[in-house]
């Protein structure tokens, strides 16, 4: 019964208070993909490369904002202050969806990736002292899926994070749009 009960009143929530509920469901499945990451690399040992930690900050600006977006419900914030802020967070979401798939073409190698992490490795028979070359090579590629899941990597599930947390956004918008609109 209280599970039910639950169930009735977060759809209840959802409903009388769309753009709270979209703020409250960014910053939720935002925190836990970024805590994920975090387990896949403090607790496995999943060292990230630079476009996975790039990756990561569409999450640093959007969870934030989503707060913000609630504080601003609570303050009486204007509906274009909620407005811009629910486009940013769509619009950072949506570029980290493209970075997402452009991660995911480099390690199905369909396509090159960034050279600093997915370029030749370095000459060690240049000359100077080998060590020093090796103490100073430390590359993480980005073109080695480091885990998969059904087929999915990391960047691949962070595509469809992104996509979510985009679209999400996008009906919090919508709902900023009906909120105000004539009634006929």
């Amino acid at each position: 019964k209280e599970g039910r009960a639950m169930v009735g009143s977060t759809v209840n929530f959802m409903r009388t208070q769309p753009v709270a509920a979209a703020a409250v469901a960014i910053a939720v499945i935002g925190v836990a993909a970024i805590l994920g990451a975090y387990y896949f690399q403090f607790v496995l040992g999943y060292q990230p490369c630079p476009l996975c930690l790039e990756q990561r900050f569409a999450y640093y600006f959007a969870i934030p904002l989503s707060a913000m977006i609630l504080l601003g419900l609570a303050v009486g914030s204007s509906r274009k202050v909620l407005l811009l802020a629910l486009l940013a967070i769509a619009t950072v979401m949506l570029w980290n969806t493209g970075l997402g798939v452009y991660h995911s073409g480099v390690e199905w190698h369909w396509w090159p990736g960034p050279q600093d992490c997915s370029g030749a490795t370095p000459n060690f028979s240049a000359g100077g002292s080998l060590i020093d070359q090796i103490n100073r090579t430390r590359v993480i590629r980005c073109d080695e899926a480091a885990w998969r899941f059904l087929g999915l990597s990391l960047a691949g599930y962070n595509v469809l994070i992104s996509l979510l947390l985009a679209a999400i956004a996008a009906c919090g918008v919508a709902a900023l749009f009906k909120q105000n609109a004539p009634s006929s």
